[in-house]
Parts: C-alpha cells; structure tokens; sequence
C-alpha cells in the first residue's frame, strides 16, 4: 500500500483517562507515523472528537448545534496530535471544511494530495463539515477523495466481533469479513452512511487496536491481528 487514511478513536488517544489527551499514547502513535512516512507511506488523518463530546452528549442542545460542537472537537484533537507528529519530527498540515481563522487551511483534495505526495501528514479535521454526519463518513469520504488504497480503523477493541465484547465475553472476532455482512447484520465497524460509500466506491478497511502495540506499522507491513473489511 502507497497511500492510506488512518482513523484515530478520540478515546482511543485519551488512554485510561476516557477524557482528553495521554500524551504517551499520542507519542506512541506518532512514533509509529513517522516509520511509516520513512518507508514513503503517504499518511491522512481523521481523528474523532469522543474524548471531549460524544454526538448527543446533552439532550437539551438542538442536534445541528451539538454536531458543530463535534467538529469542532475533532479540529482540537487535529491540532494536538499534529503538533505532537511535529516534536517527533514529521512535516503535518491541519485541513478543515470550514473557514477557522489562522487554525487550519480548507480542504480540498488537489492541495491535499500535493501535500501527501511531499511527504506531509495531512489531518483531515472538522468532518464533512455538516451536522447529521459522524466521522466515520468523513473518515471514508476523505479516503475516497484522496484515493486511499485502505482505511487503517485504529479503535479501542481490537478488530470486528459479532457482539460487543465488553457485553459479551463470548463474542466471536472475524478474521475477515465484507462490508455487505457488516451492513446485513447491522455489526457498527462505522455507521451506516460512512459502510455504503465504502460498499459503493470499494474501499477496504482494516480494523485493529490502537493500543496495542505498534499495531499501526505491523498493519501495514502485513503483521495484521484485527479483522479485514472486505469490498
């Protein structure tokens, strides 16, 4: 694989405090960037904004105003990690949406690209920029546009279950699985908008814990122990 998206849990990089930033484990996620931006692996990055809002974490806030208070928490998370990438070395560029001031730059895919093609990791930040739609969709429009050749799902469980581990101790983990079944039996890997366009364009995923470790290089060099979304 020459070019890939990497999809970050927000409370995967919040550690066991479930809020916020651990700063070892973003440190540790970095590390593993950059061996991979050694190899001539181009690197985009969407992270989602769970360690500080989950979508409907107050019911008394309309949905469109709760959406942007998400994407504007994937905009911090974006920030964050860049700018720890940058301590460790690597070349980054913050895109959103959405006008955000001296923040970041806007999105578009030929600057995007260009800037993937340098070597630069490019954080794709702010979602698609609407309410109604989760990072899980900007995490596969994005892959889409840059013509990723697969989503690296980096999340808090370590691949895809046909239940939920944490409620099901039996729960059984694919080895591999396609993206029809996990639509057919509603399995969540992402969200149902974000697992069509990925039905629709053929875009694979690997899904694998990110606190395991170096489970981001070992994915890419074919050391994989989570579970492969087939197209």
């Amino acid at each position: 694989m020459k070019r890939v998206l990497l999809k970050l849990s927000g409370e995967a990089l919040a550690g066991n405090k479930k809020t916020g930033f651990d700063e070892p484990t973003v440190l540790a996620v970095a590390a593993q960037v950059k061996k991979l931006n050694e190899k001539g692996i181009e690197i985009g990055i969407v992270i989602g904004g769970g360690n500080f809002w989950r979508g409907r974490s107050s019911r008394n806030i309309d949905r469109v105003k709760a959406d942007q208070i998400g994407m504007l928490a994937t905009v911090m998370n974006c920030i964050y990690v860049s700018e720890i990438f940058r301590s460790v070395g690597l070349s980054t560029e913050v895109m959103t949406p959405f006008e955000c001031g001296g923040v970041s730059h806007l999105f578009s895919k030929d600057d995007a690209v260009d800037l993937l093609k340098k070597g630069t990791v490019v954080f794709f930040a702010g979602g698609t920029g609407h309410p109604y739609f989760s990072t899980d969709t900007a995490t596969v429009l994005r892959a889409i546009e840059i013509e990723a050749d697969v989503i690296l799902l980096a999340k808090s469980i370590d691949g895809v279950y046909d239940s939920d581990p944490k409620d099901h101790p039996d729960a059984k983990k694919f080895d591999e699985i396609s993206i029809r079944e996990v639509i057919d039996r509603k399995l969540g890997v992402v969200d149902m908008t974000a697992s069509i366009l990925c039905m629709e364009n053929k875009m694979p995923m690997l899904v694998f814990g990110l606190n395991e470790e170096n489970s981001i290089v070992d994915t890419v060099d074919g050391h994989f122990t989570g579970t492969k979304v087939t197209v």
